[in-house]
């Protein structure tokens, strides 16, 4: 039997109650932890030079990446990860596709 692709599996999560809010309430999170990576390898760096420049551990770079991960990060964090890379931090905010929220 062939293994499912992410979309398919996707497809039959969504089928199940509450799965779909719960995926869409996740969301936010799981693009910030991708953009931070995005972010180190664009730049180049390893985790471990980024946690010397923050002067931390690899282990907390990696925690903070982690998509697993039950710890949600401050935002004085994300902000200086970006500048150890020469970025700045910037939030947006943009209208919710629920109408009346």
């Amino acid at each position: 039997m062939a293994r499912p692709t992410f979309k398919s599996f996707k497809t039959e999560a969504f089928k199940k109650k509450g799965v779909k809010e719960a995926y869409a309430e996740l969301a936010p999170e799981y693009e910030v932890r991708k953009k931070l990576i995005a972010l180190r390898q664009k730049t180049g760096y390893t985790q471990e030079q980024i946690a010397e420049k923050l002067h931390t551990s690899k282990s907390n770079i990696s925690r903070l990446e982690s998509v697993n991960s039950n710890i949600s990060p401050r935002l004085s964090t994300i902000t200086d990860y970006a500048e150890a890379m020469g970025y700045k931090l910037k939030i947006d905010f943009v209208p919710s596709r629920r109408s009346g929220t």
